[in-house]
């Protein structure tokens, strides 16, 4: 059986954490999230994203690929290590590289996004990619 996103079962605004060193990109999309009554924060860096991770507890990411201290993928890598599995994670970059979208996709990313993107575009993904219940881990077992 499909399990509620946390934001649901507690009864409270989804929260959401950018990773962005590019504050061009990541003031608009924190407007435009808080808009739609989100808690959101933004992080500037990887490094600071991680440590963020530890006290905010988002249910959905806007992280940067490349970012100085650490890159997007090393906080992808942080997430999966600690069984961070239900938060929903969008991943934007200039990159155009294949391989790094391949990447991203093995360690989790719900969705990759090519920068410069719509403003719309993200935030319907994020209200859809918030939506979305997560499998119930002891499901698998149980069939």
């Amino acid at each position: 059986m499909p399990i509620d996103p946390a934001w649901k079962r507690e009864n409270r605004p989804p929260r959401i954490l950018i990773v962005d060193d590019d504050y061009e990109i990541a003031t608009p999309v924190k407007f435009a999230l808080e808009g739609l009554g989100y808690e959101v924060v933004h992080m500037p860096d990887g490094q600071q994203g991680v440590a963020k991770l530890e006290s905010y507890h988002p249910d959905l990411m806007v992280l940067d690929m490349m970012m100085p201290r650490q890159s997007g993928f090393l906080v992808l890598e942080h997430l999966r290590r600690s069984k961070r599995d239900q938060i929903r994670v969008i991943m934007v970059t200039a990159n155009e590289g294949e391989r790094h979208q391949t990447y991203a996709r093995m360690l989790g990313v719900d969705e990759y996004m090519h920068k410069p993107f719509a403003m719309d575009q993200l935030v319907t993904t994020a209200q859809q990619l918030l939506e979305l219940p997560f499998p119930d881990p002891d499901g698998a077992r149980d069939a």
